[in-house]
């Protein structure tokens, strides 16, 4: 297979990976006289901090994802391939990919991060993680059959173990799985199962630091913790699981909790590439960089959002946080730093704006830190619902998304509880 991208006069950009930096990045691009590749595993931006309505069955995956090629319909000059990089060659300007070899005069990592289980095996075998619309649709699937099969459970342990779930990682993610899950356990799935007692669910969520929501602030995290107790949630800090075969959760503090179900939302790592040495990655898996995302180095080589561990910002010591705002932020401005530094001008450093950060529990429980005022509950959760709303890409999901909260907010109820799997063979009949 050869990847078939026109040669033109024109320089070439090289994006790996569609995510909020990617994404940002070469829409600043699609309309200057550059030529762009973009190179993706999927055919579809996904809008992740929105995958545990997914796995929930609050939303539809098509509600939270959008098709690449739709973005970049009228761009001639963006080329879209959907294919693995397995390597980067810097010495010859080319990335060697499953399509072939691509030639770059610009490449830009920005691949994002993927779940990190600290080496544990059992983890990696038997917990789920959910860093992809897939992985929530296999989380919702898991959830839902685990139900169906606990109807028929011979005994309690069996029963026991279907139904209790636990959540590690008590971040933004883990807090609002939780959330959630307790109040499907409180509101929708008595009616669905009526057969089934859920008094005997219990719904845990470990946090290895002393609090949930530790990167927010401490009204945050303390609201945080009030509003998952208040829901039933069983919160665990300070406490870490230390293995999982698939039957029982280990703690750290020596319990033993009968479970099929451990939900993964405690670290991510960088996603890496081969073609660089060792020392260029620093924490998390993280590529080093400069203040122009420039990879340490190389002047022709950038990684952006969570891939990217910046120096020289004296508030963030350890690198940005790992969201969507200081990926788009740094896509936004290496889209400027590129064309100036074609043109031999000098790239301007970034310096991240701190929009703020919020979390929601569950319906009318929210938490939001601003720079300027920190405040939960109800109004909070209405803010925490608009942003989201209106960072999704598309009047129709946007549109879909609405529809889908205002129904469950009138009705107490979702209607995407569906087990849809995969055909995995082909019948002859």
């Amino acid at each position: 297979m050869e990847p078939n991208i026109p040669d033109t006069s024109q320089k070439r950009i090289v994006i790996v990976g569609a995510g909020f930096g990617g994404l940002a990045l070469a829409q600043k691009l699609a309309n200057r006289d550059v030529q762009i590749v973009l190179i993706d595993k999927n055919n579809y931006h996904q809008f992740q901090p929105l995958f545990y309505q997914v796995a929930m069955a609050g939303l539809e995956p098509s509600s939270i994802s959008f098709p690449l090629r739709k973005i970049f319909q009228r761009k001639k000059n963006v080329h879209i391939r959907i294919t693995n990089v397995t390597k980067v060659l810097p010495e010859k300007n080319v990335i060697q990919t499953d399509l072939g070899e691509i030639k770059y005069d610009y490449l830009v990592l920005a691949m994002g991060a993927g779940t990190n289980f600290f080496g544990m095996k059992n983890m990696i075998d038997n917990a789920i993680p959910m860093k992809s619309v897939s992985e929530a649709i296999y989380l919702r699937n898991r959830v839902l059959q685990n139900f169906e099969d606990a109807l028929t459970a011979e005994d309690t342990e069996t029963r026991e173990g279907l139904m209790n779930i636990v959540v590690v990682g008590g971040g933004p993610t883990g807090v609002e799985v939780s959330g959630t899950l307790a109040e499907m356990k409180k509101i929708i799935l008595p009616k669905d199962y009526p057969e089934l007692d859920f008094n005997m669910m219990k719904i845990y969520l470990f946090e290895s630091s002393p609090e949930v929501l530790e990167v927010m602030s401490d009204e945050a995290s303390a609201k945080g913790k009030e509003y998952l107790e208040r829901l039933g949630v069983i919160v665990k800090n300070g406490v870490r699981i230390t293995d999982f075969d698939g039957k029982y959760a280990f703690t750290s503090t020596n319990e033993k909790i009968r479970t099929n179900n451990v939900v993964w939302a405690a670290g991510i790592k960088g996603n890496t590439i081969e073609g660089f040495a060792p020392e260029i990655f620093g924490r998390g898996a993280r590529m080093k960089v400069n203040e122009f995302n420039q990879v340490e180095g190389f002047r022709n080589i950038f990684a952006v959002g969570d891939i990217a561990i910046m120096s020289g910002d004296e508030k963030f010591p350890n690198g940005h946080p790992q969201m969507a705002q200081p990926a788009i932020q740094q896509g936004k401005l290496l889209a400027k730093n590129i064309i100036k530094i074609m043109r031999g001008e000098s790239p301007e450093g970034f310096k991240y704006n701190d929009l703020g950060s919020m979390a929601t529990v569950g319906r009318n429980l929210a938490v939001v830190d601003l720079p300027f005022w920190k405040f939960q509950g109800a109004f909070a959760w209405y803010v925490w619902m608009f942003v989201h709303l209106m960072s999704i890409l598309g009047i129709k999901n946007k549109l879909m998304v609405f529809i889908n909260w205002l129904w469950s907010y009138v009705t107490y109820d979702q209607s995407l509880r569906l087990i849809i799997r995969p055909k995995t063979k082909v019948s002859n009949s």
